[in-house]
């Protein structure tokens, strides 16, 4: 399944930074897995086990997902989920204030940047 995830990024002709941070899941660490990064020229790295703030940014990513939507609703199906987190990615980027960002959202952040 995560391979399918990848391979549909690559089609979209999306850039991989050239190491792809992991856990040792089995879905980790699979051959499948390895094959398809030395294919795409990216290096694997696993983080140290009982380390998750090495992989800081998508911990944060995925609490943020966890506590502020996924904890709050039942969903009917899997399409429902993708609609869903859909609508609140683009309301993440475009509407809501990031302290972090000194109180702009990331799509702001990115136009000052530009």
């Amino acid at each position: 399944m995560l391979l399918v995830g990848l391979d549909s990024i690559d089609e979209k002709r999306l850039t991989f930074k050239d190491l792809l941070r992991r856990y040792y899941g089995p879905e980790y660490v699979s051959s499948a897995l390895m094959q398809w990064a030395e294919k795409h020229h990216i290096k694997l790295q696993f983080i140290q086990p009982g380390k998750p703030q090495q992989n800081a940014y998508i911990e944060r990513y995925n609490r943020t997902v966890r506590y502020d939507w996924l904890a709050h609703h039942l969903f009917d199906s899997v399409s429902d989920v993708q609609d869903f987190a859909t609508h609140w990615l683009w309301t993440y980027n475009h509407e809501r204030p990031n302290m972090a960002l000194g109180g702009i959202t990331p799509i702001q952040k990115m136009a000052l940047a530009a």
